[in-house]
C-alpha cells in the first residue's frame, strides 16, 4: 500500500489551512517545505515545537522536510550549506520523519555540467556522509538547472555517491528538461526510485497539469513502480498548479484537491490501494 502525502504549502501558507485542507481530503502526511510563511529552514526551536504540536493534534505526520539543502549555485560557499543541512537534520529529528528532500546545486548557464561534476560529488558525498552519520536519508530530487535534471546525470549521482542516497521521481522535472520519462527516464531509475514527487507537465511549453494530463506519463510510471515493482512509499503531491517558482509553488485549496482527485483517479483505475 501506498502512502499520500504532500507540500501542504501549495494549499495555504497558513499551517491551520493546510491541516484542514489535508484531513478534508483524508491525506495524513505532509512534506514540510513552507509553513506560516516560512521556509522550514529558516523555523526557531519554538515554531518547530508549535508545528510539531499542531501536527500530532491533527493526527498528520512528516513524510520529509522539503529542504531547500543543495539548491545553491555550485560555486556558492559550501561551508554554510553544511550548516543549514545541520539545522534541517535538527529539524527533522524534531519532526520525527527520516527523509531530507535535497538538490545537487544549480550549474552555470550555457556552461557544461560536466565541468562541474568533480565538485559537485565532493559536495553532495559531504552532505550525505553527514545526513547518514545522524540515521537519515537524503533524497535527492531532480530539479530543473542543478546537476541532475537528467535521468542520466541523477544516475551518474547514485552510481558516484553510492547507495547512502536516495532518489526522488519527479517526472514534470523531467519533462520540463525535454527528457522522455516513461521511454528513459523511468527505466534508468525505477530500480532506485525511493520517494514520488507526483506532479506533471506538457512538453509542448512546460506547464504543470494535474497527474495524468501531461507527458509525465504517471499513469504508466505508477503502474510499474507500484504494481509491477511493489513500491510501498510515499506518493508526495506538488502540483505547481498555480504558481511554480525556483524554489516552491502554489496551487491554493481548490486546484490541490484537483490534483488530488486526479493521482486518486489513476491509483483506482490501477486497483491501488492508498492510505
Amino acid at each position: 500500500m501506498v502512502t499520500l502525502t504532500g507540500f501542504a504549502d501549495e494549499i495555504s501558507q497558513n499551517l491551520d489551512e493546510q491541516v484542514a485542507t489535508l484531513q478534508e481530503l483524508g491525506i495524513r502526511y505532509l512534506e514540510l517545505r513552507g509553513v506560516n510563511g516560512k521556509n522550514v529552514l529558516n523555523l526557531t526551536d519554538e515554531e518547530v515545537e508549535s508545528v510539531k504540536k499542531t501536527l500530532q493534534e491533527a493526527g498528520i505526520g512528516v513524510s520529509a522536510i522539503g529542504s531547500p539543502i543543495g539548491k545553491y549555485g555550485i560555486a556558492d560557499d559550501f561551508d554554510t550549506q553544511m550548516e543549514q543541512l545541520k539545522r534541517i537534520i535538527t529539524i527533522a529529528k524534531a519532526l520525527d520523519t527520516k527523509y531530507i528532500r535535497g538538490f545537487s546545486f544549480w550549474m552555470p548557464k550555457d556552461e557544461d555540467p560536466a565541468t562541474y561534476r568533480d565538485e559537485v560529488m565532493r559536495r553532495m558525498k559531504a552532505m550525505v556522509e553527514l545526513t547518514t552519520e545522524n540515521g537519515l536519508r537524503y533524497l535527492h530530487e531532480n530539479e530543473k538547472g542543478i546537476y541532475g535534471d537528467t535521468a542520466a546525470r541523477c544516475v551518474d549521482l547514485l552510481d558516484t555517491v553510492g547507495p547512502q542516497l536516495g532518489c526522488i521521481f519527479d517526472p514534470a522535472n523531467f519533462v520540463q528538461v525535454g527528457e522522455d520519462v516513461p521511454g528513459e527516464c523511468f527505466p534508468a531509475l525505477r530500480d532506485r526510485i525511493e520517494y514520488v514527487h507526483v506532479k506533471d507537465a506538457r512538453a509542448s511549453d512546460g506547464v504543470n497539469v494535474p497527474a495524468g494530463e501531461g507527458d509525465g506519463g504517471l499513469p504508466e510510471v505508477l503502474k510499474g513502480l507500484i504494481v509491477e515493482d511493489g513500491f510501498d512509499g510515499f506518493l508526495s503531491l506538488e502540483p505547481h498548479l498555480q504558481i511554480a517558482g525556483a524554489s516552491s509553488g502554489f496551487s491554493g485549496p481548490q486546484l490541490f484537491k484537483q490534483a488530488t482527485d486526479a493521482l486518486k483517479k489513476i491509483l483506482d483505475e490501477l486497483g491501488v490501494e492508498y492510505q
